[in-house]
């Protein structure tokens, strides 16, 4: 079992089935969308 957890706000995004169990790093989409609005 994996986490995908946000690398901004350290919320949980999803789960996935591994062999392993491990943590990756990503950006949630309410992150995705502040970076936008932040360039714009």
């Amino acid at each position: 079992m994996g986490t995908i957890i946000c690398i901004t706000c350290n919320s949980i995004i999803d789960h996935y089935e591994d062999e392993k169990v491990s943590v990756l790093y990503s950006k949630c989409e309410r992150c995705l969308e502040d970076d936008t609005e932040d360039q714009a």
